[in-house]
């Protein structure tokens, strides 16, 4: 029988217009020096002029060798081969209290973007001081390092993006995360649909004066297709950045963007799994019988569903080869390793070792996951999965959603996180996301639920709820859904053998509950029956729906979605 790969191939190529390639062989730098560098390459339009040498995407070989070069970092010593691995330094994360964007009185962005604490507005003479301090530093340089890559695999909806550095590692970073072009599907300096300026060591030291949170500062100016990164290494800011463009982009186009990994099966059925850290996204869409489209950002238009990114970066925090071999693997030449703890002369990255940060990562591109889905664009999606980790032990295993059920739980974005044992922290913390992914929406998420709304109406797509938390008691009580009955709840999704079941509703949450399920205990399949003490299982039921409830109130007015919530 064919791989998942041979038989999505097909798929894809009939029912995708030319679809964008992603080849291992990456191959189109372009070095250029003298006194018209900066011309020749395109930057001196954004007040960049002083750099005499620019190196322009860089093959993977070449990134090595700079990097060494500029002991930008070490040389670790992996199981699959050498890697390169940075230290971010002060920030390991993103900083979401610096992220701001242009707020222009009177043009057509005003009233469409989500303004608050996701999206904080500035002005634009606060974003010229920002620009400015970007653009002197970067032309301070003798060298810096400019990369055009795209952003989304399907060729009718992708942007352009050009991202200036001064670190080679940087560009390594977005080479990985991006799509990159080829000879063939060249992007020229005069098609740049956006450009960001990293200038990663220098700061804002007007922050007090312009009224902003610190020195640091990722703002975005929409209207005149300019990001600035100041004071901040951390490459995941790259990363993001482009995502909440994507996610203004394609909703503004009636296209649905969303935060979610995505596999496609042999037969072209594609698959979407939301949910936040924990959940076990990343886990269960890499599936050995279906073919990986992307990990973590995707779009889907008229044409289906597609990847964002050509690489994925994935935590390694007590990263072994027997609970993620996929990501264990793919820590091999070419990848990046970040803030990850190196041991003895070799270097060898002690993934249990997080005593610089527990968000330690590894950026890689996407052709080193075996069977990974070339095209990175397949069919409307025929079935979506709202993954969530409930600690409270209330929510089953598997249920099917309505399609106003699937619009709240998608708006909620529930899951809960519970703090290390050894703090002695017995009771879980709740988190709602909007759409699984607050922190990157550009627009206010009903907007994102009426496109979901409209997929699933069009292309009849089935949803369903997903615990791969507690189960028979909530977290100190209870025990963890094991991988294996996860794992079979969602092959009984993707083959579409829990249609065949008989199903009963939960009265508190209203979810359709299977009473069987292949290879799946029938006694955990409806939570309260897992439970020896039903009083508690009602009260701690009632205690997470009133937390729906709480947190859907900051929706009243905007949609009815909440009468699809507990009862």
């Amino acid at each position: 029988s064919p791989t998942p790969t041979q038989a999505t191939r097909r798929f894809s190529a009939a029912a995708f217009v030319d679809p964008l390639p992603l080849s291992t062989d990456y191959n189109i730098s372009k070095t250029v020096k003298g006194a018209d560098a900066c011309s020749e390459i395109g930057v001196s339009s954004l007040g960049i002029n002083g750099p005499s040498t620019i190196y322009k995407n860089l093959s993977y070989s070449e990134l090595h060798e700079h990097e060494v070069t500029n002991k930008e970092g070490a040389v670790a010593t992996t199981k699959y081969g050498d890697v390169f691995t940075v230290d971010t330094g002060k920030f390991t994360g993103r900083s979401p209290k610096d992220k701001w964007i242009v707020k222009t009185p009177g043009s057509p962005l005003e009233d469409q973007i989500w303004w608050g604490s996701v999206n904080q507005p500035i002005t634009p003479e606060i974003f010229e001081d920002l620009f400015e301090t970007a653009t002197k530093h970067m032309d301070a340089k003798d060298e810096i390092y400019v990369a055009d890559l795209y952003a989304g695999a399907n060729k009718s909806s992708r942007k352009r993006i050009r991202f200036v550095h001064e670190k080679a590692w940087q560009q390594h970073f977005v080479t990985n995360m991006f799509i990159r072009p080829s000879e063939q599907d060249p992007i020229a300096s005069d098609e740049i649909d956006f450009t960001i300026i990293n200038a990663c060591s220098a700061t804002n030291e007007k922050w007090k004066e312009h009224g902003l949170n610190s020195e640091v500062a990722i703002a975005f100016n929409i209207e005149k297709k300019i990001g600035i990164v100041l004071g901040s290494e951390y490459g995941g800011e790259n990363k993001k950045g482009v995502f909440s463009l994507m996610n203004m982009w394609l909703p503004m186009n009636d296209q649905l963007s969303m935060h979610c990994s995505a596999n496609v099966g042999k037969d072209g059925d594609t698959a979407l799994f939301f949910g936040l850290s924990g959940t076990g996204k990343t886990t269960l869409s890499a599936d050995p019988n279906r073919a990986l489209i992307g990990d973590d950002e995707h779009g889907w238009d008229e044409d289906g569903v597609f990847n964002f990114e050509g690489g994925c970066y994935a935590k390694t925090i007590n990263l072994s080869e027997e609970n993620e071999k996929e990501i264990y693997q793919a820590i091999t030449k070419n990848a990046m390793l970040e803030n990850v703890a190196l041991n003895g002369d070799d270097n060898v990255p002690d993934y249990d070792d997080v005593s610089k940060t527990q968000n330690g990562r590894v950026s890689y591109p996407i052709f080193h996951i075996p069977g990974y889905h070339e095209e990175q664009v397949a069919g409307h999606a025929k079935n979506v999965i709202f993954l969530t980790c409930d600690a409270y032990g209330v929510l089953p295993p598997v249920s099917r959603l309505t399609s106003g059920q699937a619009l709240y739980q998608f708006i909620s974005g529930y899951t809960s996180k519970v703090a290390g044992t050894e703090r002695g922290v017995t009771s879980p913390t709740s988190t709602f996301s909007a759409c699984f992914g607050a922190a990157f929406l550009t627009l206010p998420p009903t907007r994102y639920a009426e496109l979901l709304q409209k997929k699933l109406e069009t292309h009849g797509s089935h949803a369903f709820l997903v615990n791969t938390g507690w189960v028979g008691g909530g977290y100190g009580v209870g025990n963890r859904m094991s991988i294996k009955d996860t794992r079979a709840c969602i092959n009984a999704v993707l083959d579409g053998s829990i249609h065949d079941s008989d199903f009963e509703e939960d009265p508190i949450f209203g979810l359709a509950m299977p009473k069987t399920l292949n290879k799946v205990d029938s006694a955990v399949l409806n939570p309260r029956n897992a439970w020896t003490d039903k009083d508690a299982y009602d009260k701690q039921a009632g205690e997470l729906a009133d937390l729906f409830k709480k947190n859907f109130e900051k929706y009243a007015g905007e949609t009815d979605y909440a009468k699809y919530g507990p009862k």
